[in-house]
Order: C-alpha cells, then structure tokens, then sequence
C-alpha cells in the first residue's frame, strides 16, 4: 500500500504542492502547513513531482 508523509516540521507553507496537486494537497488555515486532502490519495507521476518540487523535501512517498 502507498503512502504519503508529510514532515510538517520542516514544510515551509510555501504551498507548491498545492499548486502542482490540489486534488491531493491543501494548506491546513491553523497552521500554515501543507496536509493530505484524503488519507489514502492516489499517487500519480503529478504527485511524484510535487514531492520533487518541494523547496523543503518534506513530502515521503512510500510505495
């Protein structure tokens, strides 16, 4: 089963990720930081990117 994990200590807010995968990520109003629309999103190669593309490294996907 594939996962996400995002590291909230280090996410900076910057919201990329929710720029590139709104369907997967959203930025929670309290703290500022990226969390997972759903528990168990699908992982498609945009969700990959997303990962990639994060200025902190702070989104894991296992597979």
């Amino acid at each position: 089963m594939s996962e996400i994990i995002i590291d909230t200590y280090l996410c900076s807010g910057c919201a990329t990720c929710v720029e590139m995968c709104p369907d997967v990520f959203r930025m929670d109003e309290v703290t500022e930081k990226a969390e997972l629309v759903t528990v168990s999103p699908v992982i498609t190669d945009e969700v990959h990117q997303a990962a990639a593309y994060c200025p902190e490294k702070c989104i894991e996907i296992i597979e």
